[in-house]
């Protein structure tokens, strides 16, 4: 494997996306005001990290922190009143 990627069962992540995934864990985190490894469980736990988060880098990269944070918000929102 080549330095700075990760590989997961259907998935690869490269520095820029952990860098990214981590901003928003912490951004997250603050608007939540929860700790940041309970923000990361419950983005890992909804699918909502690898499935969304990291595969869509490209273009959530490029949206606001403020915007992102609705995003994603929703999102888990969404996930987990579904469950």
């Amino acid at each position: 494997m080549s330095e700075g990627v990760l590989k997961g069962a259907d998935f690869m992540c490269g520095k820029s996306e952990m860098e990214f995934s981590v901003f928003l864990i912490h951004q997250l985190a603050e608007n939540w005001r929860k700790a940041p490894w309970e923000v990361y469980e419950v983005l890992s736990s909804t699918g909502i990290l690898d499935d969304y988060i990291i595969k869509h880098y490209d273009v959530l990269h490029s949206m606001g922190a403020e915007s992102l944070i609705e995003d994603i918000t929703g999102f888990v929102q969404e996930k987990q009143s579904a469950c």
